[in-house]
């Protein structure tokens, strides 16, 4: 099984490519939650996520006869860009599969890095069952997302830097894709700590350590369903599977919407951009999906970066939806002068803010003299939303909600 000492020789080989990421106190968040908290902030890593430290060091110890082959592996877009650097750094041919359906700048960086790119598959286990074939095919070594202990104890250099720059931490919530991270993170801290409670989180839609813990061996799920595509995994590793039963505290999961807020939050209050996958430990910090104690001291690990710009569109307008923050409602006005300035006043004296406005004369299910009005609007909360869609009502508009949250007062 992994140990510190592989960890240990891994930090002398990573430490030439990866950046050691800063570790900050967050008032912000501390306050939200109670707790001291500090995030680690491996978004800032090269390449934008931890992945280039397995990488790394996967990389550095292949014999001669394997860099004269090169290497091929499958990911969703962040092991892929570590294995690209690495391998490029390297002077090492590589080849990388990713998922058709992988965030086109995932696939430009992945290039950009050195790797030649083929696109196959619905997601990561499509990818990485054509990468076996290249490999067969071609003769080059396998570089694992995950399930390869050169690649956890890279992964493992993470929880070295926590425990150098935070010896008091009490709690690290590290997010779980495939195991690789975690199994690494939590060797590093168990053997370097007296003390220290590791928890791993996942997505609600690819949630496949949980049932995993239950039956005492890995477990596959069919689909995974999340916007954390980083971890979208349908089968923990073989091998990090045993690190994660032993080193482990807790896994607990997070849903989208819970991934969507956390990433507002960090965005708007932290200003610092995540992908879903890195936004997931915070999110469990937040929603107080495990217990924790006044003041005690939390490192959760914001593991990268590499959002995909349509996905960050849609997460922000999501996240304000949820806060209460933007909404989107239709109406039907008489198709006559005056109409829309009486709504829109009363938007206007309940102070909402319009982004907005679309008219539409042709829908068949409204009257000829009526057009159908469809307002976006800025609001303040979910008490501000309340009173504005009622008052609204009040005026003698008939209102539907297109997103947010429905009329709740009378």
């Amino acid at each position: 099984m992994l140990s510190l000492s592989d960890i240990r020789d891994a930090r002398e080989r990573v430490s030439e490519t990866a950046r050691h990421t800063p570790l900050e106190y967050s008032h912000t968040f501390s306050d939200l939650t109670g707790a001291d908290v500090r995030p680690k902030l491996e978004c800032f890593q090269r390449t934008g996520s931890f992945k280039i430290r397995g990488a790394t060091n996967r990389i550095r110890t292949l014999s001669a006869d394997q860099q004269d082959a090169g290497v091929v592996t499958a990911s969703a877009g962040n092991h892929a860009q570590g294995v690209a650097l690495a391998a490029s750094r390297s002077g090492v041919d590589s080849k990388v599969v990713m998922p058709e359906s992988a965030p086109i700048s995932k696939i430009k960086a992945t290039k950009s890095y050195g790797a030649e790119v083929v696109l196959h598959g619905a997601d990561y286990d499509d990818a990485q069952a054509h990468a076996h074939e290249l490999e067969a095919a071609e003769g080059r070594t396998y570089v694992h997302a995950f399930d390869d202990e050169y690649i956890m104890a890279g992964q493992g250099t993470l929880g070295l830097e926590i425990a150098a720059d935070c010896p008091t931490v009490d709690t690290v919530v590290v997010p779980i894709g495939g195991g690789g991270l975690i199994s690494g993170v939590a060797t590093a801290l168990k053997g370097e700590l007296d003390d220290v409670r590791v928890i791993g989180v996942q997505a609600e839609g690819a949630s496949t350590v949980a049932r995993s813990l239950d039956k005492g061996q890995p477990q596959a799920v069919d689909h995974v369903d999340t916007i954390a595509d980083g971890i979208a995994v349908r089968q923990v590793g073989a091998q990090t599977f045993p690190v994660i039963q032993e080193r482990v505290d807790e896994v607990v999961t997070v849903s989208d919407d819970e991934i969507a807020t956390a990433l507002v939050l960090l965005l708007e209050r932290g200003k610092t951009l995540v992908e879903g996958a890195g936004a997931t430990a915070l999110a469990a910090v937040l929603e107080d999906k495990f217990e924790y104690a006044d003041g005690e001291t939390i490192v959760p690990a914001l593991c990268g970066g590499n959002i995909d710009l349509n996905l960050l569109t849609t997460v922000i307008v999501r996240g304000l939806v949820d806060q209460g923050r933007y909404v989107k409602i239709r109406t039907v006005l008489k198709d006559s002068p005056g109409s829309l300035n009486d709504l829109l006043a009363t938007a206007a004296e309940e102070r909402a803010n319009i982004y907005a406005i679309q008219h539409d004369r042709t829908n068949r299910d409204i009257a000829m003299n009526a057009t159908e009005v469809e307002l976006d609007l800025e609001t303040r909360g979910p008490e501000h939303v309340d009173r504005l869609l009622t008052r609204i009502q009040d005026e003698g508009f008939d209102v539907t909600v297109l997103n947010g949250p429905q009329i709740v007062s009378e």
